[in-house]
């Protein structure tokens, strides 16, 4: 549930500001002197204006990709950013392994593997939690030695 509401929580932020950057740009761009009436074309009759607002739009959709890729590498349980990414499977070797990408929460949490080969569409990656504290489980292989 922590993840989802860090992930509305990031959502919010990012459509505020860019909801603040389009509110002062629609306030503080200099109205040209027009028809009366011709202020709400504005974006269908200026040029300049026309071409920031399809910039802050691309803004837009940039910050929204960068959310949801951030949102992607992050823990399920702890929201720590996933790390030790491991490639595993063979690029000449497919039917043997098919190659994809492994990475473990710091903490022991789970891990998530992205495959890096997408034959029959796009697939999503799997997060495998984890029983237990993996850490702990190593320290005790780690005091049998």
């Amino acid at each position: 549930m922590k993840y989802w509401l860090y992930f509305i929580a990031k959502l919010l932020v990012g459509g505020g500001l860019m909801f603040a950057l389009q509110y002062g740009i629609l306030h503080l761009y200099p109205i040209p002197q027009q028809a009366p009436g011709m202020e709400e074309a504005l974006f269908l009759h200026d040029a300049p204006f026309t071409f920031l607002v399809l910039a802050l739009w691309h803004l837009d959709a940039a910050v929204l990709v960068l959310i949801v890729i951030d949102q992607r590498r992050r823990c399920r349980t702890c929201l720590h950013k996933l790390i030790m990414p491991v490639s595993t499977g063979s690029w000449g070797r497919i039917l043997l392994g098919r190659p994809r990408t492994e990475s473990i929460c710091p903490y022991g949490h789970g891990t998530l593997t992205i495959e890096d080969l997408q034959i029959t569409g796009r697939q999503l990656p799997d997060w495998h939690p984890h029983d237990g504290d993996i850490w702990k489980e190593l320290e005790s292989y780690q005091a049998r030695k």
